[in-house]
Parts: C-alpha cells; sequence; structure tokens
C-alpha cells in the first residue's frame, strides 16, 4: 500500500508477532496477528463508540485491554477529570503505545496484569477490548456503580458474527440496557444495569 511504512516489528509471548505501522491518512497503529489492536482504526471505532454513551458522569473508568492505549486517550478527552485504569497483559504492547502513540500523557494508571484476575470495584465506565470479552460478562454486572455503562467491543466478521450474536443474547440476559453500535468490521455493546 502506497505510503506504509513499518516502523518496528517484534514478538510478544501474547501477541506473537507485532508490527508498528504509519500509513499516510491513517497515522500510526499496532498490528497483532495481522488485526490493527491500537490507533488507525481502532481510533475510530471507539470514537463510535464513545459518542454514543452519551453525557454520563464518568469519575472512573476501568479499561480491560488496554493495549497501547488508543481507547484511553479518547477517554481521557471525554472525561478528563476521570481516574483511568488500564490493564493489559502484554507489558510489549504498552512499551509500544508509549513509544509510538504518545500512552504516557494520558494519565492512565497501569496495571500490568491477566484482566481475568484483576480485583475489580465499583467503576462508571468499564471498557472491555479483549479477546475474552465473554468471559467478564457475569464478573462485571456487579462490578459498575449504579449508573455506570460497561461496554464490549466484539469482532464482527465471517465466523465472528455468530459467537457475537450469542455474547449479545448472554448480555440481555444480564443487564437492562443494551445498545449495539456497529462500527467496520466490530460491533459493540453498551451495556447498563
Amino acid at each position: 500500500m502506497l505510503g506504509n511504512k513499518i516502523l518496528e516489528t517484534t514478538k510478544s509471548s501474547f501477541n506473537k508477532d507485532i508490527k508498528v505501522v504509519s500509513t499516510f491518512g491513517v497515522g500510526t497503529y499496532i498490528q497483532a496477528g495481522g488485526i490493527t489492536q491500537s490507533g488507525g482504526v481502532v481510533k475510530t471505532i471507539w470514537k463510535t463508540a464513545l459518542k454514543n454513551i452519551g453525557k454520563e458522569k464518568v469519575k472512573s473508568c476501568l479499561i480491560l485491554g488496554l493495549g497501547g492505549g488508543t481507547v484511553a486517550g479518547l477517554v481521557r478527552k471525554k472525561y478528563p477529570l476521570a481516574k483511568i485504569t488500564g490493564v493489559e497483559i502484554d507489558p510489549v504492547m504498552v512499551a509500544l503505545g508509549k513509544k509510538y502513540l504518545g500512552l504516557e500523557r494520558h494519565g492512565v494508571d497501569i496495571k500490568i496484569a491477566d484482566a481475568r484476575k484483576f480485583k475489580l470495584k465499583k467503576y462508571d465506565l468499564v471498557i472491555v477490548d479483549t479477546y475474552l470479552g465473554d468471559e467478564y460478562v457475569n464478573l462485571l454486572g456487579s462490578d459498575l456503580s449504579k449508573s455506570g455503562v460497561i461496554v464490549f467491543n466484539r469482532l464482527f466478521y465471517g465466523d465472528k458474527k455468530k459467537a457475537a450474536l450469542e455474547f449479545e443474547k448472554k448480555l440481555k440476559e444480564i443487564f437492562s440496557s443494551v445498545e449495539v453500535v456497529k462500527p467496520p468490521a466490530n460491533i459493540i455493546f453498551i451495556c447498563r444495569k
């Protein structure tokens, strides 16, 4: 593709082959396993999702699957006073986010940990952007503040569609409100108690 420049290639035990790419008109993004994880189109997906959340008061935000910090930057812009905690299992992704995407500017309390083992507390906004999103459904319903919102990002193409639609059914059994947002190649579930 015209204007593509690979800035760095590396490996990690969690994400295997990782590339940092800069593309004219798209910007810098991090790819793992051929899928953009942070930056680029991911920013567009999360802008769309956060636009649909509305004006809820967010004093505390938990991001499970921080990656390179794209969603953290958008949350910081929308809720400048929020305390943001980001949990990421892969320290390589966090390092690349700091080096190429300005992660350190977002004021995130970064925890290198397995999100499945992270001790939860009440949050106003929880963002689940991991490949294990369905494992968190039962866990997180009770960890929202009274007016809290939880947002799940799922891939939504090819054979991923069926699993995402099954996941939606589970969410509707747990939450009183499940709003669906469909940016390209993904599906976002915005859930409220």
